[in-house]
């Protein structure tokens, strides 16, 4: 009898791991229903070195002209802002899947739309 709970706890152990892998993999426990708007940006707690990398990554795939001065989304003229907005380009382009905002665990999927001003996230 001790054995067989053993095996139903670790069962449930590794269902629960297993359904759980994905919010945590995404930087969060955010709940997205499906169709729902999302859209990716930097954690503000990301250090400046890894968010250079990924403002350089993602503008090596995606047009990120929208960051260029006289542009829309110029100001503020900040690595977190630029940053979020190229990882958003990106995570959108790729079809809005959790591991596309990933960045090394720096950013985060959220569902309030973050455009300001004149600078709008695209949602694709």
């Amino acid at each position: 009898m001790a054995g067989r709970v053993r095996a139903t706890l670790s069962s449930l152990l590794i269902l629960s791991s297993a359904l759980l892998l994905p919010t945590l993999a995404s930087g969060g426990a955010t709940k997205v229903v499906q169709g729902q708007k999302t859209w990716c940006i930097a954690k503000p707690s990301a250090d400046e070195a890894t968010l250079a990398a990924n403002l350089n990554f993602a503008c090596s795939q995606v047009d990120c002209s929208v960051l260029q001065r006289g542009w829309t989304c110029f100001y503020p003229d900040t690595l977190v802002s630029h940053a979020s907005i190229a990882m958003n380009l990106y995570y959108q382009s790729k079809g809005r899947n959790y591991w596309n905002c990933y960045f090394k665990g720096s950013a985060l999927i959220v569902t309030t739309d973050p455009s300001f001003g004149s600078c709008v996230y695209p949602y694709a």
